[in-house]
């Protein structure tokens, strides 16, 4: 009888094949990337992982383009953005089950990330006819009289961009989109889990004109995107990821300007003043919306005392509604998980917490990749499942006495990207948004909100930065000076 790994082989040899996108030219290499499907680990299809050669390839054609880019008018760069999202638009399907079978993401989900796609390119494209200096009044001292100075914002140079399994669309266009509205060429290593959807939109790229080596997207290894990372050719490094790695990519980028994005252990505030039904119902969204594989899943909820009780069985009751199943069938809420070790690390930490004196409410368990929506009580706050990134579908509740400690414990933490904050007072609003440690602090949501133009990035472990388009654009751009003196010349004569 064949074993299971001789019926993968013989399910990739006839896979579809797709090559890689190499400055405007398909490419393939000696090293196969077979990407399979984290539902049932049926081959989706096969790439390429691109060699040094073909990643120095890239290299030295995106600091050709990058004097294309550069003198691109700004029309040009808005048709052409505006193109790739009529594209992504009527491809929206193709897409979508794209990333709903390798990333295993359910397909509500992936049609809506689709559609976020859309948007960011429309909405960089605006935000390109927006790109905008100041003249200046240098003439504020004697020394200074008859100077003025004008200022200008431009492209900083061929960008590196390495971007996460969890949306492998729409993180990889808020460094694409941006490069382009702000006359910038990159690179683009997509996760190696799910790289087939960019290469969807690479072909997109190729249809709409992209000027060759203004766009590549080049699965590698982790090596190559080391030596990506560390070239001083890329002038701005984006990542999106792991702490760990982003914070030692940041030590090994020499001189270039870097943005991360890198996650966190996102709590939520439920005062006793809220609507406590509506933020147990949202709660359970930010908690296991694609299995918790996002970097502003909810992981830690402070529940005032007074209403501990009330929440707690009103969210246990949403999330035992929860429906598990193939990413393809419309009824599923929550897909498998990425891949098995992140499975098997869930496991581990949650027996950990319970070693430890946490208390399981309901799931806990886990068959394959198949993690069961997981409420923990009582951890303790420095085991990992509540100190660290889950990345997974597990939420640890605590009452607290007031909404001054729940602060104080929404901060005890090294991260600090998004929070959530459940008040009907202004008053209490205001004061979470002036002492929570947060890139950002959502009033009456959940921290997992996010739409795709507003300032994105955190403070402390979680990163460096900030995406959402203008603000991208802000970091792959330079503000540039020129001084005028006036008195160089001539007086101009008026009659």
């Amino acid at each position: 009888m064949a074993t299971t790994v001789q019926h993968a082989a013989a399910s990739a040899a006839t896979a579809k094949r797709y090559p890689i996108y190499l400055a405007g030219e398909w490419v393939e290499s000696d090293d196969p990337l077979v990407v399979t499907n984290p539902f049932d680990g049926s081959v989706v299809g096969v790439t390429f992982n691109a060699t040094e050669a073909q990643l120095e390839r890239a290299i030295v054609a995106a600091e050709a383009a990058q004097k294309i880019m550069s003198a691109m008018p700004i029309y040009e760069r808005v048709d052409l953005l505006k193109k790739l999202a009529a594209q992504m638009r009527a491809r929206r399907d193709e897409v979508a089950r794209m990333i709903a079978t390798e990333a295993g993401k359910p397909i509500r989900d992936a049609e809506i990330e689709t559609d976020r796609g859309a948007f960011v390119l429309e909405t960089a494209a605006e935000e390109a006819k927006r790109i905008e200096g100041e003249v200046m009044q240098l003439d504020l001292m004697p020394s200074s009289k008859g100077r003025m100075g004008i200022v200008k914002r431009f492209g900083v140079g061929p960008v590196a961009g390495i971007s996460p399994f969890n949306f492998p669309l729409n993180l990889a266009l808020h460094k694409i989109a941006p490069a382009i509205a702000s006359g910038n060429s990159i690179v683009l290593k997509p996760p190696s889990l799910d790289p087939l959807t960019m290469l969807l939109f690479a072909e997109m790229c190729d249809a709409a004109g992209v000027p060759k080596g203004a766009v590549s997207i080049l699965p590698m290894s982790r090596e190559a995107g080391n030596m990506m990372v560390e070239d001083d050719r890329f002038k701005l490094l984006s990542f999106t990821g792991s702490p760990d790695v982003g914070w030692k990519m940041k030590s090994q980028a020499g001189k270039k300007k870097v943005v991360l994005e890198l996650g966190g252990n996102a709590g939520v505030i439920v005062d006793d003043d809220s609507d406590v039904e509506f933020a147990a119902a949202r709660s359970r969204v930010g908690a296991f919306a694609y299995a918790g594989q996002v970097c502003i899943s909810v992981q830690r909820i402070f529940v005032h005392e007074n209403v501990y009780e009330r929440f707690t069985k009103a969210f246990i009751a949403e999330v035992e509604k929860i429906v598990s199943g193939d990413p393809l069938d419309r009824a599923t809420d929550l897909g498998p998980m990425i891949d098995d070790k992140s499975a098997a690390r869930t496991e581990q930490w949650i027996a950990d917490a319970v070693s430890k004196g946490a208390r399981v409410l309901t799931g806990g368990a886990g068959e394959g990749r198949f993690f069961q929506p997981t409420v923990l009580e009582g951890t303790d706050p420095t085991c990992p499942a509540c100190s660290k990134e889950a990345f997974a579908p597990l939420v640890n509740l605590f009452p607290v006495k007031s909404f001054g400690e729940a602060i104080r414990l929404v901060n005890d933490s090294s991260f600090g990207l998004q929070a959530g904050v459940f008040t009907n007072s202004f008053e209490k609003a205001m004061v979470a948004w002036e002492n929570i440690e947060a890139g950002g602090v959502v009033i009456n949501d959940i921290p997992t909100y996010r739409i795709d133009h507003m300032p994105y990035g955190g403070v402390k472990d979680s990163g460096l930065g900030r995406e959402g388009l203008r603000y991208a654009i802000e970091d792959m751009t330079e503000p540039r000076l020129m001084v005028i003196n006036r008195l160089a010349s001539q007086a101009v004569p008026l009659d």
